[in-house]
C-alpha cells in the first residue's frame, strides 16, 4: 500500500527508518557479547600462560636467591657468636645486610606478583569497558540519526501542510 500524501510517504518512510534502526540494534547486542566472551577467553589464556613462568620465577628465587641470604644470615650468625670478635660493628652490619637484602628480595618478588594481577585485571577491565563503549556508541549513533530524520521528516510535512493551507 502506497500513500498518497507527502506526509503519509514521510510517515511510512520513519516507520521504515525505525524497524531498520531496530534491526541494526538487535545485531548490536550479540556481537558486543560475543566480543566480551572473547576478551575473557583471552584472559584466561593469558593467566595460563602467565602461571607457570610466575611459578618458575618462585622457585627460582627458592633456589637461587633465598639460599645466598641464608647463606649470609648464617655467616652473621657465626660472626655474632659470643667467640672474641675484634669488633662488634661488622656482624651486625652483616646480619642487618642480610635482612635488608632478604627483605627487598621478598618486598620484589610480591611488587613483580602484584603488578602482574594488576595488570591483568586492568586489561580486562579496560576491555569490557571498551567493547561497552563501543555498543553504546553505536547506539547513539543510531538514535541519533533516527532523531534527525524523524525532525528532517516533521520538518518537511509542516512545510508541506503550511503550502497546502
Amino acid at each position: 500500500m502506497v500513500p498518497k500524501t507527502w506526509l503519509g510517504r514521510m510517515q511510512a518512510q520513519m516507520a521504515h527508518a525505525t524497524e531498520r534502526m531496530a534491526h541494526a540494534t538487535e545485531r548490536v547486542g550479540p556481537m558486543a557479547s560475543d566480543a566480551r566472551d572473547m576478551a575473557a577467553e583471552r584472559i584466561v589464556n593469558a593467566r595460563s600462560w602467565a602461571a607457570p613462568r610466575l611459578d618458575r620465577a618462585a622457585h627460582t628465587v627458592e633456589e637461587q636467591l633465598a639460599p645466598r641470604v641464608s647463606a649470609m644470615l648464617a655467616d652473621a650468625a657465626r660472626r655474632i657468636d659470643p667467640k672474641p670478635v675484634r669488633s662488634r660493628r661488622w656482624p651486625m652490619l652483616v646480619l642487618l645486610s642480610g635482612l635488608a637484602l632478604g627483605a627487598a628480595g621478598f618486598y620484589m618478588y610480591r611488587k613483580n606478583a602484584q603488578q602482574w594481577t594488576d595488570t591483568m585485571r586492568d586489561s580486562a577491565a579496560d576491555a569490557s569497558q571498551w567493547m561497552g563503549e563501543k555498543a553504546e556508541q553505536t547506539g547513539e549513533r543510531i538514535s541519533e540519526k533516527a532523531e534527525t530524520a524523524g525532525t528532517a521528516a516533521d520538518r518537511q510535512a509542516e512545510e508541506i501542510s503550511k503550502k497546502m493551507s
